[in-house]
């Protein structure tokens, strides 16, 4: 994916009717094999591609990948990289050995993005460039702050059924709010962040 890093959200964003779909097509175009190593899902959808990647792996994440056991844990690990990076404004993603040469299964990764597909062609209709000082400094930090707070508590959520899911899909919706440029999803995806350690203390209660 061909993107370069601006000095506040680390992807020049795509405003694209279809850009999250695109992000889909280009991961789902690597799965050739039984597995693939992480590092080539990286380089496939660029290492400068920082929200990009935090949009597919929390899509993963929230689907019903989510089954398979650490999937919370090392989605949560990643987007705390990722945010930690963006807030640094690294312009080239760097990551730890030990992640990039984890292999993921294509086939429970391919019934993953395809059950993604309904529901991000339903999103991609209502999103559009609105609101767009929210993804400038200082503005952006409050989101980020939060998820990589959020990041911290989700390998714990596998114990609380549908709990990490909930959270990645939030995550999933401020990585799509980066990429199109779209301000209101931004503030509902920063309502739901607020919201969601609430909606976990009922649950348990």
């Amino acid at each position: 994916m061909t993107t370069t890093e601006t000095s506040d959200t680390a992807d020049t964003p795509d405003t694209s009717s279809h850009a999250l779909s695109e992000v889909l097509d280009e991961l789902e175009s690597a799965l050739h094999d039984d597995e693939i190593r992480f590092e080539e899902v990286v380089d496939t959808l660029g290492r400068t591609s920082f929200a990009s990647l935090m949009l597919v792996f929390s899509l993963i994440a929230a689907s019903p990948a989510s089954a398979i056991p650490g999937v919370t844990a090392f989605v949560a690990v990643l987007v705390f990289i990722l945010v930690a990076q963006m807030m640094l404004g690294r312009q080239s993603l760097w990551l730890p050995k030990w992640l990039t040469r984890r292999r993921l299964g294509t086939e429970k990764l391919g019934k993953g993005i395809a059950w993604l597909r309904k529901p991000v062609h339903f999103v991609e209709r209502f999103l559009k460039p609105r609101l767009t000082f929210l993804f400038h400094r200082p503005w952006l930090w409050l989101p980020m702050i939060l998820i990589m707070a959020l990041t911290l508590f989700m390998p714990f959520m596998e114990l609380v059924p549908a709990s990490g899911s909930i959270a990645s899909a939030i995550i999933a919706l401020f990585a799509a709010s980066l990429l199109t440029r779209d301000g209101g999803l931004a503030i509902v995806s920063l309502g739901l962040l607020a919201l969601l350690p609430v909606g976990i203390f009922l649950w348990l209660g």
